[in-house]
């Protein structure tokens, strides 16, 4: 499916995004051997320093398909076995007839039922995505509160269950992968941070992709603007934030071009086996935070693209920035992108279409069709 890139167009395409309204954008495309980086817009609304394509970005939850790849080198180890019952490894955190009945496959692909600890962290946001009921207020309270996983995993488990271990559809909740970057911590002997690190990043040759140990970015990066859907104007930086909230489920800092290197290595079968591979691409039905349907396999996303042939990849936000990386599976084309302004539409009764989404999706079209 490999083509020709049209510079022009795909600049074209990317500068409607920054003039619908998004502060920054920047992005790699690549088709077979060409590469075309971009960027639009401003890294700082108050200086006008531009962004540049190879600013490093918090990209959320695009870093639970590192994760469950370090889960799934285990499984290729022999250390870790997906269908086995998360209570033969963590009695203490699952404990009892859940223990038993939820399954190592079940936290990658969010069939669990464990609830989402975000509401207990974050009160003021509790009735998302009820958007009248909720209010900003906890970001600036917990702005540098160091939370410690076990709490935040006691969070979602003490919670009422979301569903049946292994009903369909699935109840996306980062309780899951909180849970899992403890299996890699027991299984490795080192922290989930270090096994991400050692086995999938530093594996993968991303130079620029980290998981943070403090609340800064460091080097070239743009701020992150949150909006929360209008309910913060201007849009608040919090691109300095304690990610401990998250930790390794959705806390990775990275660039567009070590994403695409990333989801080019995985799909081609060069970080976790083949076998691990095709069961990462077993997807099911799974309900997002805004109620979305998701084609979710073992922390990879099968992607909506223009035309027929089928996309991998995931997309992820954090507090004011946003990132999306999508690889076809010949991994002849691919599409990583990051903005650096959330939550951009206004409530109604639902979120409303924005100038932002139409031209995002009509770049999104020129760089994939």
């Amino acid at each position: 499916m490999t083509t020709t890139l049209d510079s022009t167009q795909l600049r074209a395409a990317l500068d409607a995004v920054h003039r619908a309204g998004m502060p920054g954008i920047f992005a790699e495309v690549r088709a077979g051997d060409q590469i075309w980086c971009g960027a639009a817009g401003v890294a700082n609304v108050a200086t006008g320093r531009p962004v540049s394509s190879d600013m490093r970005h918090r990209v959320g939850s695009i870093t639970k398909t590192f994760t469950a790849a370090a889960v799934l080198r285990q499984v290729d180890n022999g250390e870790i076995e997906l269908d086995a019952p998360i209570g033969r490894y963590l009695p203490r955190q699952v404990p009892g007839d859940r223990g038993a009945s939820i399954t190592v496959r079940m936290l990658l692909n969010h069939t669990s039922g464990l609830a989402e600890y975000l509401p207990y962290v974050y009160p003021s946001l509790a009735a998302f995505p009820d958007l009248a009921r909720t209010t900003p207020d906890s970001l600036d309270d917990n702005r540098f509160t160091r939370f410690h996983p076990t709490e935040l995993i006691e969070m979602g488990v003490s919670a009422p269950a979301t569903g049946a271990a292994g009903g369909t559809p699935g109840i996306y909740s980062n309780t899951n992968y909180l849970l899992l970057c403890e299996l890699l911590a027991s299984v490795s002997g080192v922290s989930a941070e270090k096994c991400i690190t050692g086995d999938i990043i530093e594996r993968a040759g991303l130079r620029d992709t980290e998981l943070p140990a403090g609340s800064h970015i460091d080097g070239p990066h743009s701020l992150h603007y949150e909006s929360w859907f209008g309910m913060i104007e201007p849009p608040c930086d919090y691109s300095v934030f304690d990610m401990s909230w998250v930790g390794p489920a959705a806390s990775l800092i990275s660039t567009v071009a070590d994403l695409n290197r990333f989801f080019g290595l995985l799909l081609a079968g060069e970080i976790i086996s083949r076998p691990a591979l095709a069961e990462m691409q077993r997807t099911v039905p799974v309900i997002s935070f805004e109620g979305k349907t998701l084609d979710y396999g073992l922390g990879l996303k099968r992607l909506p693209a223009p035309g027929p042939a089928a996309f991998w990849g995931n997309d992820g936000s954090v507090w004011g920035g946003g990132a999306i990386s999508m690889t076809s599976v010949d991994g002849t084309r691919q599409l990583s992108a990051a903005v650096n302004l959330q939550r951009w539409n206004r409530p109604a009764i639902a979120p409303r279409p924005h100038p932002i989404d139409a031209a995002l999706q009509a770049f999104i079209h020129q760089a994939l069709a």
